[in-house]
């Protein structure tokens, strides 16, 4: 095999590549960090959601990357009926060469658009005019533009489908259709941060940004492919966090001012006590405030009391009272009648003679009256008529005793009205209260009626006067306060709720210094391979320029207001401003220098890169070093460059650079076709045909070097077709070449190209070469192995050897597709 070149592209093995949160781990642990914070950080660094592995849900994966295929164009820009760029999804260089107008840019934009949505000369042009005539005007078709994709892993390839629904270029619609995923719009498909990160294009407009474009933007364009990302998102986290938690401490200090100045406009006690508790010594007492927000008794002092009791006292009924007084009264004149009537007296002798009956009863043996002393005995006769007269004179006297009874009910109902002395009464009830409880004590009805209504009428209307005054005096103070306490009861939630907070927000802001002094190591660290890449980039293509790049520097940080990206450059070794001394060329190349490096990013999932007229204003010499620093980019990425320049296809032909080009010619309306005019295989067959025409050569030229370049040949088309077969079963291109570079002999490499395993036997490679190119491939391939011994192959017809040589070649290149 050819040896390859040393490389300049930072190791892109994925065992190297370790996780930044991994690596926090230790240092994080071993902070001196209390426990809460460090817990608060985890979570901080815990909240962000990866991509899966094979890129379905969250996107493209660097693991499994993303080449092209083929780019195919109908109706678009300077292309009408449908052409096709065909590509090889591998690593290498492929320059799309045509002259201005033939088509070329319209595939680099159609590209650029299915995957972004617009493109970067669309962002420099921004007029309407060019936005809404993009069609194509000797087609009908709708425009679409279609781009097949290999994703490693993949058996058969994925396609991102552009059309359009209306005139504006900048709203096209794009499906993304994956074996194994169906379709669904690209938007949905998770690629849009991996593209603003590793946008893989850059147009001659991109280039012109370096002079142009704001400084922050330059910044971001590095910044984000550090590999800082979960850095940025776990402070912006912890700055969300810190902004609520401050924003709460704030808004309780702004307000409290205004708060103190209300109160102390204030005639109340509760305003005081709210003051006092404002303004103690180590911070407010919010539980004391809590106290008086509520209207707990604690929060009012004796005077608020004193009205509050004076509010709440019940006076005498005067409806009540007026009725029990008018029932005493009522009972008085009923017990009047009764003794007028003479119930009374019969009451009295019936008493009389109910004793002196009783008292016979006892002393049958009396011959005397016991009352008067007459001999006139009480015997059964006289027993029997005083029964009967008792009987009569106790009907008599009932109504008597009815009379008596509700007197003393009406007495009960008076006294039961009086109320006793309340615990505390305002000095002027004092007496009237005092009055109105003495009635209690009286026996005599009438007294007792006439002065129960004097001492109620008196005390009711007292207690309803002061009642009133205590109301008034209540309503006025609590008419204020309520306007107050609603804005202190707000405040004192705020308070609450800040002071929770204070021990958080300390935690907040250790973890976010921890976490900008760790985010500044790691950023140094990383920006150094990225900054060592530019400078090599620049050295090849300064060619002659006496402006050296010393640094590479990002400045401020993902958010600040003022961030950008520094390039210390120096001229004859002295210190200067790039934008200032570079000529358009130096900067144009300047930018590559920042652009590669980017695009060749380890983390990129992109296996390609589409560059646009990177030639422009470059003189012959820098155009040389494009073409070695494009080659070297080419070992690890599908590298496809736009150009009218031949300038860079005669680079990559001096320098015997390994290219692919493909011209791209427009015939009559809008006609756009798409040649193959060399590539790598191409090349060594054209070295072949060159050696094998050439006349009068040695004899070892025939039978030792030409089997050599067709050795070459062979070479390159089975590793080409070994870089497919392994990108297809899920292998990485450091892996890829890994195991390509392992294989020695071409019978090694024939059976990595065949069957994707280097164990396979001669015999195996030799049954599978029979079948696809028949009988004589065999023989070929022997001759090119003796071709390498120092007695050499027979060679009756060079030129029919190395046509031979072709056909095999560009049979085996490709390996089949597998089928659905």
């Amino acid at each position: 095999m050819t040896d390859h070149p040393e490389r300049n592209e930072p190791t892109e093995n994925p065992e190297n590549r370790n996780s930044t949160l991994t690596r926090l781990t230790g240092r994080l642990e071993a902070s001196a960090l209390t426990e809460a914070t460090k817990e608060m950080l985890g979570e901080a660094l815990g909240g962000g959601s990866g991509a899966d592995a094979d890129g379905s849900v969250g996107g493209p994966h660097p693991d499994h990357r993303v080449f092209l295929d083929s780019v195919s164009v109908t109706g678009f820009r300077g292309i009408g009926r449908k052409a096709r760029l065909p590509l090889t999804a591998k690593p290498g260089v492929t320059l799309v060469v045509g002259r201005n107008g033939s088509g070329k840019s319209s595939f680099a934009e159609g590209v650029e658009t299915a995957f972004t949505g617009r493109t970067a000369r669309l962002d420099k042009q921004r007029n309407e005019v060019w936005r809404r005539h993009w069609r194509n005007l000797h087609d009908g078709t709708e425009p679409k533009v279609e781009v097949r994709l290999a994703i490693a892993g993949d058996a058969r390839p994925s396609t991102l489908t552009c059309t359009w629904p209306g005139d504006d270029v900048t709203t096209p619609e794009v499906e993304f259709k994956r074996p194994g995923h169906g379709r669904r719009p690209f938007e949905d498909a998770g690629w849009e941060s991996a593209l603003n990160n590793y946008r893989p294009f850059l147009s001659y407009a991109d280039l012109d940004k370096v002079i142009s474009g704001k400084p922050s933007e330059l910044y971001d364009s590095v910044a984000t492919i550090l590999g800082l990302g979960e850095l940025t998102a776990a402070d912006e986290r912890l700055q969300a966090t810190e902004k609520a938690l401050n924003s709460a401490v704030k808004t309780a200090e702004t307000e409290l001012p205004a708060l103190v100045e209300t109160l102390s406009a204030l005639d109340d006690p509760r305003a005081g006590f709210a003051l006092t508790a404002l303004r103690k010594a180590g911070g407010s007492d919010l539980d004391a405030l809590d106290t008086l927000v509520t209207g707990l008794p604690d929060a009012d002092d004796d005077r608020l009391r004193d009205l509050r009791a004076t509010v709440e006292l019940t006076g005498p009924d005067l409806d009540a009272v007026g009725a029990a007084v008018d029932r005493l009264r009522e009972a008085v004149a009923v017990l009047d009648d009764v003794r007028a009537s003479g119930a009374e007296d019969a009451h009295q002798r019936a008493e009389l003679l109910s004793k002196a009956l009783e008292h016979s009863r006892r002393h049958a043996d009396e011959d005397a009256c016991p009352v008067c002393g007459s001999d006139r005995p009480l015997d059964e006769a006289w027993a029997e008529r005083a029964a009967e007269q008792v009987a009569a004179l106790r009907r008599e006297a009932a109504t008597a005793q009815d009379a008596r009874t509700g007197l003393r009910d009406a007495i009960d109902a008076v006294r039961f009205l009086v109320t006793r002395v309340p615990a505390w009464l305002p000095a002027p009830l004092v007496d009237p209260w005092e009055e109105w409880t003495a009635c209690r004590a009286i026996d005599d009805a009438e007294r007792l009626a006439a002065r129960a209504e004097t001492a109620a009428l008196v005390l009711a209307d007292a207690c309803a006067a002061i009642k009133e005054e205590a109301a008034r005096e209540l309503e006025k103070l609590d008419a204020q306060w309520r306007r107050c306490v609603t804005r202190l009861a707000a405040w004192l939630e705020r308070a609450r709720n800040a002071h929770a907070g204070k021990p958080r927000l300390r935690q907040v802001r250790a973890a976010r210094k921890w976490l900008k002094e760790a985010c500044a190591e790691l950023r140094e660290e990383r920006l150094r391979p990225f900054e060592d890449h530019s400078q090599r980039i620049w050295e090849e293509l300064r060619q002659q320029s006496n402006v050296d790049l010393r640094s590479v520097r990002l400045t401020g940080s993902e958010k600040a207001a003022v961030r950008k990206l520094v390039m210390d450059v120096s001229v004859d070794g002295t210190e200067a401003a790039a934008l200032g001394v570079m000529s358009q060329g130096e900067l144009h190349s300047l930018a590559l220098s920042l652009f590669l490096p980017r695009a060749a990013a380890p983390d990129s999932p992109f296996g390609f890169v589409v560059i646009d007229d990177p030639v422009q204003s470059m003189d012959p010499a820098k155009v040389h070093g494009l073409a070695k620093v494009l080659h070297d980019l080419g070992e690890t990425r599908q590298v496809v460059v736009f150009t009218h320049d031949t300038r860079l296809q005669r680079a990559f032909t001096n320098q015997e650079l390994p290219v692919t080009v493909l011209e791209v010619e427009r015939e009559a309306r809008s006609t756009v076709a798409v040649r193959r005019v060399t590539d790598p295989v191409g090349q060594a067959l054209d070295d072949a045909r060159a050696l094998a025409r050439t006349p009068n050569l040695p004899p070892v030229a025939m039978t030792h070097v030409l089997p050599g370049l067709c050795r070459t040949v062979l070479e390159r088309a089975f590793s080409e077709a070994a870089w497919l077969r392994m990108h297809r079963a899920g292998l990485t291109e450091h892996e890829a070449e890994k195991t390509v570079t392992a294989a020695v002999t071409l019978l090694d490499i024939a059976a990595l190209g065949l069957f994707g395993d280097p164990s396979k036997t001669a015999a195996e490679i030799y049954r599978e070469l029979r079948g696809r190119c028949g009988p004589g491939a065999v023989g070929l391939i022997r001759q090119c192995q003796e071709g390498a011994h120092p007695s050499g192959t027979s060679m009756p017809d060079p030129r029919r050897f190395v046509e031979d040589i072709k056909a095999v070649a560009q049979t085996v290149r490709k390996p089949e597709e597998a089928t659905p």
